[in-house]
C-alpha cells in the first residue's frame, strides 16, 4: 500500500481530516462542533415506550426524539452476554419481559440519528482503548479479523486473558484485541486494561448519581480519533495547522499512542492546509451528482431514502480497438473510481452500480476482481454480490454515521429534495384551474392572482388566450401580480 499523509485543519467550530494517497484525496471526515456524532457516547436513558410486535423499545437519552433499542442489542440476563462463546443458542427472551416503561438503562449509540430515524441504541456497552476494546458485560476475549495467523491469535488470547485476571481492578468484563495489540508488550496491554476498568468504573458511578438523559461518557473528538483510529504503519506524516490542537494531540499522544507521535508535526505553512492537495475542489466535487473519469467517462452517483445509485456512462471514451474493449476499460476505471467516491462521501447501506453491460463472462469477472481489490482499502466493512440477471452489482457497506452531502447540506427549499420544479405551463394550467373551482364557490368583485414572474409573464403572453376565455366564462376580472420571493411552484389566489 502506498505512503499515506493525514492533513487536520482545525477551527473552533469544525475540524476537517484528509487522507492522501499518491497526492490524492482518499478520505475525509468532518465534525462540527455543535453537530458531533454521538455514536460510542453512553447515556443513561429511560424506557418511554415497548413495542412487543417490533421486538424494540424507544429510549429517552436526551436528544430531541427517541432512540431505538432493539432486543438482540439487550443483555442476555446473567453472566455472558450474546457474544459468549460455547454456550447454547437459546430463544431470545422477549423484549416484554426484560425492559419495561420508565425504567433506566445504561445504553450506547451504536447510529447516529439519520434523516428522520432516531438513533440506535445498544445495551451492550463497549468503550475503546489504544488497543483493546472493553466489553463490561462480556466475559469473551475476541480479536480482530485482521490479524493474521491462528497462532499469534491464540497467543495474544491466552496473554489478555491472563493479564486481565491478574489486574488489582478486576471486576469482570471482557476484550477484543484492535490491530494496534498486535505488535503491543505486557506492559502497554496491561496498561489499556487499567485505564478502560477505571474508566467503566467512573460511569458506573456517574450512572447512580444522575438523573435520566444524562451524557455518561463521550468518545473522542475527531483529532484524537485520528491518532487512535487512523494511523498505521502506512502513515508518513500527520500535520495540523493549529498550535493549541498541536500541543493536545502531543499529549493525548504521549499518554495513549507514543508511536503517533514521531509523525506529528505542526503546519506553519502560508497556504491553507487543505489546499495543499485541491482538497477544498474536492469537496466540492464530492457533493455533485456527476464524477468525471479520466478516460471521458463518467459516473452519475443518486442517494435515496431507500440506497445509493451508481450509473456508468462511457461519454466520449472512444480510445479502445472495438466497442467491447471500450466497455471494458471504462468499467475498469469506473470501478476504481466507485470506491474511492464511497469512502469519499462516506455513503452506506444498500447501493446499487450500474455497470455498462458486458457481453464476455471474463471481463465481468475482472471488473468485479477490481472492485472488490479497491474496495478491500476500505476501513468500513463491504460486501459485493456478483452481476444480477440485470447486470447490476448489489452491494452494501455499513453505515455508522451521516454522508458527507447529508452532513454539509439540505434539501432544496424549492423543490423540496425532487430534483426538478413545475414548469410555468403547469403552473398556469394549476392557477386555472383554482380560480374556476373558486368561482363556483364563491362570488368575488375580483380574482387577483399572486405568483413569480415567470409564471405571470406566461399567463401574460402564451397563455393570455386562456386566462381571457376563462375571465369570460366566470364573469369576473381576473388581475396579476409577480411576487420577487416567491419559487417558481407557489401561488396565491385573492378574493377581492
Amino acid at each position: 500500500m502506498a505512503g499515506q499523509d493525514i492533513l487536520i485543519n482545525w477551527a473552533p467550530q469544525e475540524t476537517r481530516v484528509a487522507i492522501v494517497e499518491n497526492g490524492i484525496v482518499q478520505e475525509l471526515h468532518i465534525e462540527r462542533t455543535l453537530e458531533r456524532g454521538l455514536v460510542g457516547n453512553i447515556y443513561l436513558g429511560k424506557v418511554v415506550r415497548v413495542l412487543p410486535g417490533m421486538q424494540s423499545a424507544f429510549v429517552d437519552i436526551g436528544l430531541e426524539r427517541a432512540a431505538f433499542l432493539h432486543v438482540a442489542d439487550l443483555n442476555v440476563a446473567g453472566a455472558g452476554g450474546p457474544r459468549s462463546e460455547g454456550r447454547p443458542e437459546l430463544p431470545p427472551v422477549p423484549i416484554e419481559r426484560q425492559v419495561f416503561e420508565g425504567q433506566t438503562l445504561t445504553v450506547q449509540v451504536i447510529k447516529d440519528p439519520i434523516g428522520t430515524k432516531g438513533a440506535r441504541l445498544s445495551a451492550q456497552v463497549s468503550i475503546a482503548g489504544r488497543m483493546l476494546v472493553f466489553l463490561p458485560h462480556d466475559n469473551h476475549i475476541g480479536i480482530s479479523q485482521k490479524i493474521g495467523s491462528h497462532e499469534l491469535r491464540e497467543q495474544l488470547r491466552a496473554r489478555v486473558q491472563a493479564l486481565a485476571t491478574a489486574d488489582p481492578d478486576d471486576q469482570g468484563g471482557g476484550f477484543i484485541l484492535r490491530t494496534n495489540a498486535e505488535e503491543a508488550s505486557d506492559e502497554e496491554l496491561a496498561e489499556d486494561i487499567g485505564y478502560l476498568r477505571r474508566a467503566w468504573a467512573l460511569i458506573r458511578d456517574r450512572a447512580l448519581r444522575s438523573p435520566p438523559g444524562t451524557l455518561l461518557h463521550q468518545d473522542l473528538n475527531l483529532a484524537e480519533r485520528v491518532l487512535r483510529d487512523l494511523v498505521n504503519e502506512d502513515t508518513q506524516t500527520i500535520r495540523i495547522d493549529s498550535k493549541l490542537q498541536y500541543d493536545a494531540l502531543q499529549l493525548f499522544g504521549a499518554a495513549y499512542m507514543p508511536r503517533a507521535l514521531a509523525k506529528l508535526e505542526l503546519y506553519r505553512g502560508e497556504r491553507p492546509i487543505l489546499d495543499l492537495f485541491g482538497i477544498e475542489e474536492e469537496i466540492v466535487r464530492a457533493l455533485a451528482r456527476r464524477v468525471e473519469l479520466k478516460s471521458g467517462g463518467y459516473l452519475i452517483i443518486d442517494q435515496t431514502e431507500a440506497l445509493t445509485t451508481v450509473d456508468v456512462n462511457t461519454g466520449g471514451f472512444v480510445g479502445a480497438r472495438n466497442f467491447d474493449d471500450t466497455i471494458f476499460k471504462t468499467n475498469l476505471e469506473a470501478a476504481g473510481a466507485l470506491a474511492r467516491q464511497l469512502r469519499l462521501r462516506n455513503l452506506g447501506g444498500i447501493i446499487i452500480a450500474d455497470f455498462i453491460d458486458m457481453t464476455r463472462t471474463d471481463h465481468q469477472e475482472a471488473v468485479l476482481a477490481e472492485l472488490r481489490k479497491q474496495l478491500a482499502r476500505d476501513r468500513t466493512r463491504t460486501t459485493v454480490s456478483g452481476f444480477t440477471q440485470l447486470g447490476l452489482v448489489e452491494m452494501t457497506r455499513k453505515r455508522t454515521r451521516e454522508s458527507l452531502a447529508h452532513m454539509l447540506c439540505e434539501p432544496c427549499p424549492t423543490c423540496q429534495g425532487r430534483g426538478q420544479v413545475k414548469t410555468a405551463r403547469s403552473v398556469c394550467y394549476d392557477i386555472l384551474r383554482e380560480i374556476l373551482r373558486e368561482a363556483r364557490q364563491f362570488s368575488p368583485k375580483e380574482f387577483r392572482v399572486i405568483a413569480s414572474a415567470a409564471v405571470v409573464e406566461m399567463l401574460l403572453d402564451e397563455e393570455s388566450t386562456h386566462l381571457a376565455g376563462l375571465s369570460e366564462f366566470i364573469g369576473r376580472p381576473i388581475s396579476l401580480s409577480a411576487e420577487a420571493t416567491m419559487n417558481p411552484e407557489q401561488y396565491d389566489i385573492v378574493l377581492m
